[in-house]
């Protein structure tokens, strides 16, 4: 039976990590497959920078596989830890070789400047033609805090409250210019219309922002916002600002208690609750997984029909081998039974996630105040 809920789809595009039997070993009783790794993991070296040109060809083959199984975004793990390119930097350069896949790079909101961080997310939504997000990820170890020398490691309760102030300073700073803000009047000399740009003024416990941003209001209002949920400290900020939550769990009833508490939250936050998409991540090794891609399908396929997540984030042992088994097998048989889309309806990240475009919180407000005047 086709189910009515969209399933949505997205992979890791570096190496899966962990060594403890994940979520679907459990569920559907078959070889291990391994939880995904936090995003502050360390991980297997990134290429060295000889090779650069061959590591940039591999994502963007690796980004093509996916976008032509109509995968709804794949993320870029990341940390301080990690030789080689940072994950913005690598998926700006898969943006423009590729049309409709969403883009979302791990970026740390530890020891980085949260004007910086939200710019150079607007930016890759620019780049990509509004196909970007960002998982926001913490830096909770020594070994990151002294490559700063700014401060210690802060506990990690701390470091996700503020991750989500950086969040909210973000929403702030690309609503910061009105959609319309951008007039380019080669008459007058004049590029904006600075009565429609507005100062954010945010004061958070570890910094302030006055604004405005020095990019313009992204495609997609808001680029959307992944936050890795599997950790009980990155709950709160997920429920409150994340368009996406990742979770990891050891059945559908789990997965569906998480899912559940983080729908709750959001609606404690004053959210709307339908306009949050929780993804279960493990990291699966096809080779070991008995039933292989066709096993897979129908654990998903089980889980998303009976409301336990919204869809599953593929985090591959190997990208090349079980990448390409995935969309090959896994998502072809998905596709064959209706469950998942056959080509993009939409040209957004947003769109293909079924996430509304917000309307700028300062254009509201200035609509409300020359109303008022009038």
């Amino acid at each position: 039976m086709t189910s009515t809920r969209t399933l949505h789809l997205a992979a890791e595009l570096t190496p899966g990590a962990g060594d403890r039997p994940g979520p679907l070993s459990a569920a559907a009783g078959t070889a291990p497959v391994r939880t995904a790794a936090p995003a502050t993991a360390h991980a297997p070296a990134r290429t060295a920078p000889p090779a650069v040109a061959g590591a940039a060809a591999r994502t963007v083959a690796l980004a093509r596989l996916a976008e032509a199984a109509g995968l709804d975004f794949l993320t870029h793990d990341d940390s301080f830890t990690r030789p080689g390119l940072d994950a913005l930097a690598v998926l700006a350069r898969v943006a423009p070789e590729t049309r409709s896949v969403g883009l979302v790079p791990t970026v740390t909101t530890t020891h980085t400047e949260p004007f910086h961080v939200q710019a150079a997310v607007a930016t890759l939504d620019w780049v990509s033609r509004g196909r970007a997000g960002w998982r926001i990820a913490v830096s909770p170890t020594g070994a990151e805090a002294r490559l700063f020398g700014r401060r210690p490691a802060p506990p990690t309760a701390e470091l996700w409250q503020e991750a989500g102030e950086v969040a909210e300073v973000s929403r702030r700073l690309w609503d910061s210019w009105e959609d319309d803000a951008e007039i380019r009047d080669t008459t007058t000399g004049r590029f904006v219309d600075r009565r429609k740009l507005h100062h954010v003024n945010f004061q958070g416990s570890t910094f302030s922002v006055t604004g405005p941003s020095i990019v313009p209001r992204p495609p997609q209002g808001n680029p959307v916002t992944v936050v890795d949920a599997t950790r009980p400290a990155a709950r709160d900020t997920a429920a409150q600002h994340a368009d996406v939550a990742l979770i990891r769990a050891s059945s559908a009833e789990e997965a569906a208690a998480l899912r559940a508490e983080l729908r709750q939250g959001a609606r404690a936050h004053g959210r709307d609750p339908e306009q949050l998409r929780v993804l279960l991540s493990a990291t699966v090794d096809l080779d070991a997984y008995e039933g292989g891609p066709g096993a897979l399908a129908e654990l998903i396929a089980g889980w998303h029909g009976g409301g336990a997540v919204d869809g599953f984030h593929l985090v591959p042992a190997v990208p090349e081998r079980d990448l390409e088994r995935f969309t090959a097998g896994t998502v072809a048989r998905l596709r064959d039974r209706g469950l998942f889309r056959t080509s993009y309806a939409g040209t957004t990240l947003r769109d293909h996630l079924g996430l509304v475009r917000p309307v700028s919180q300062y254009a509201t407000e200035a609509r409300a105040t020359t109303g008022a005047r009038a």
